[in-house]
């Protein structure tokens, strides 16, 4: 129920905190940078963050939100900036939303809601300016302090069946090997590793992890050291912090994220790569092509529209084939 005693305020944003245990972790908190302005999905994001569009019933934050959720992770830290304000209010408690629902006998709808009532702590911080992935990382250092944190993407999830524990699996790594760094890595077709952040495995990649000698961005096919890019997931040591205070800008006067992590390796630092598992996908919304892959697939397998969805692609498929 959303009896008002469950209700737990923290900055602008309710919790709800059901009589549930949940075991401690050494990584309790994860850093959300949700502030890119999301200019190559323009005009969809002129007015509405590219973290909350629709893919299949769901903003794209809120996958990340329950990914991170059923790994144990109980305080977000979103790292946002101006027009993002949709973020702080889809996580809020709607108790306006939720009278009128009971009020109008729609109250079948609350279970819609139930992601409100997660064993959440959401907290917000602002990136005053748009310097890179790095810097909004750094933006969550005041709140993290010397504690290991997540670093999950806010425009891209692991799919596609909403059941992905490799955030779970990446901190059982950091903690068992002592890493300073732990990074999701996701096999994509060698045509595709100029687009992201590949590794450079030190030795065979095989087992549950491997070490990292490099990562290497966006290397053209001839020159990739692997096929295995950056899923968007990182679990990373305080020391990440320090790395990023003296990682200089690069293009476009950013700070880049990669930069930090492969400084980290160059001073010996212990850094891992754990690979998503046959069935895990990482979907993005960067862009107009991800964007609508990640909307038909998910539509696709809508427990109650997905077949209707189906043979309406069907049919004009059959139509454009007569034309």
């Amino acid at each position: 129920s959303y009896s008002s005693d469950r209700f737990v305020k923290i900055g602008a944003s309710a919790t709800y905190r059901p009589p549930i245990r949940v075991a401690n972790m050494s990584v309790s908190i994860a850093i959300l940078p949700v502030a890119g302005r999301g200019t190559r999905l323009l005009p969809l994001t002129k007015s509405q963050p590219k973290e909350m569009l629709p893919v299949g019933r769901k903003p794209v934050v809120q996958y990340v939100v329950e990914e991170l959720a059923l790994s144990g992770v109980r305080r977000l830290l979103f790292v946002t900036g101006p027009g993002k304000t949709a973020i702080e209010n889809h996580f809020d408690i709607d108790v306006e939303l939720i009278e009128h629902l009971r009020h109008t006998g729609k109250e079948d709808l609350l279970e819609e809601l139930a992601f409100e009532r997660q064993d959440i702590d959401f907290l917000y911080t602002r990136q005053r300016r748009q310097l890179g992935l790095g810097h909004a990382v750094l933006c969550g250092r005041p709140m993290v302090g010397d504690q290991p944190f997540v670093v999950a993407l806010g425009d891209s999830f692991i799919g596609p069946t909403g059941d992905s524990r490799i955030v779970e699996r990446m901190i059982d790594c950091f903690d068992g090997e002592g890493a300073d760094a732990v990074i999701a890595f996701e096999q994509v077709p060698a045509a595709e590793v100029v687009h992201y952040g590949i590794a450079q495995p030190a030795g065979a990649v095989d087992g549950t992890h491997f070490v990292l000698s490099d990562v290497v961005e966006k290397p053209s096919a001839a020159a990739a050291p692997s096929d295995l890019a950056i899923a968007g997931r990182y679990v990373c040591s305080a020391k990440l912090f320090d790395y990023l205070k003296n990682t200089a800008p690069g293009k476009g006067n950013e700070i880049q994220f990669t930069d930090a992590l492969r400084a980290c390796i160059r001073d010996g630092g212990k850094v891992l790569g754990v690979r998503l598992l046959p069935g895990e996908r990482r979907f993005d919304v960067g862009n107009f092509g991800s964007y609508f892959q990640a909307f038909l697939e998910m539509a696709l397998r809508d427990p109650e529209y997905g077949e209707q969805v189906r043979n309406q692609i069907s049919g004009l498929l059959d139509e454009s084939h007569n034309a």
